[in-house]
């Protein structure tokens, strides 16, 4: 059109972002050994300071860009609200089809995904702080699955599991399960072990203790992990349901950015948003309840 916007602006940031991550290359990267090596840092401390000074230059000069595009935004939205659209979007789809078939789809794979989250997650996390051979040989895999990019195990579950339900509650699983284990361990690995002792000593079946002494004891730390989990869980629901089927909210995603109705975008977002917060202020709530057990285990 007549109008193509700031596009010489944008390659004007374009090229200094990539000048900074050509400055931002370690300068230990480069040396010429002086005074038999024991001089290196004086020169390239110098030069990391120079390129870091040339960095902060140009980020400000990004940032200027920045708010001469946003100004140009504002100008453009001067006589619209975005709050007043948003919410009268959201009102207008809320009772639709479309958003309602969308919502179940969601809640079914999210509520699937935290369910064996807890059936699977909270055992083993006991499991893991009561023996230590268990401990030693899961904490590894644990932690690795914890720290890793789940995202990418998306197409290798697609290729066991199908395109359908089934893998996106596998993916919500796997976001949630992790930090579930390790919280729970967390907690059994505090229980004073006097009470595990007095258990014994009335001949407690490993049943009795694992329900009665374990899962009480370490209970707030599970109601915390819970939380979180929760929250991983949203995620792993959508990415899901964006990479494996395009169903649910995922696919309300990828109709509305594909059309261009952010304001129908941002009204979903919302409502994810609202529903996670809300959820997991209810269980930061159960957890205050819970915290008499975390009191008496010492």
């Amino acid at each position: 059109g007549l109008n193509s916007g700031l596009m010489i602006a944008q390659y004007t940031a374009a090229s200094i972002v990539s000048q900074n991550k050509q400055w931002a290359t370690p300068a230990s990267v480069d040396s010429i050994v002086s005074s038999n090596g024991q001089e290196d840092h004086v020169s390239m401390g110098a030069n990391a300071a120079t390129k870091c000074h040339k960095i902060l230059d140009n980020v400000s000069s990004v940032l200027a860009i920045e708010l001469m595009t946003a100004v140009q935004a504002l100008e453009f939205r001067k006589d619209r609200t975005l709050g007043k659209t948003l919410f009268t979007t959201l009102a207008d789809i809320y009772d639709s089809k479309a958003f309602i078939r969308a919502l179940s789809e969601t809640a079914v794979a999210f509520f699937g995904g935290l369910f064996y989250a807890l059936v699977i997650g909270i055992p083993v996390g006991i499991f893991m702080g009561k023996n230590r051979f268990i401990d030693e040989l899961l904490l590894p895999w644990v932690n690795m699955f914890m720290s890793a990019p789940l995202t990418a195990l998306v197409p290798v579950l697609m290729v066991l599991f199908g395109f359908g339900l089934k893998s996106i509650i596998i993916v919500t699983t796997l976001f949630a399960i992790w930090i579930i284990i390790l919280n729970t361990r967390a907690g059994v690995k505090q229980i004073n072990r006097s009470l595990v002792d007095m258990a014994n000593s009335f001949g407690a079946k490993p049943i009795d203790a694992f329900i009665k002494i374990y899962f009480w004891a370490a209970l707030p730390e599970i109601i915390g992990g819970i939380r979180i989990g929760f929250i991983r869980a949203v995620k792993g629901v959508i990415i899901g349901q964006l990479l494996i089927s395009i169903v649910g909210f995922g696919s309300l995603f990828e109709l509305y950015s594909s059309r261009f109705l952010m304001s129908h975008f941002w009204a979903i977002i919302l409502v994810l948003f609202a529903l996670a917060f809300t959820i997991s202020e209810l269980l930061a709530m159960l957890a205050k309840r819970f915290d008499y057990y975390a009191s008496k285990r010492g």
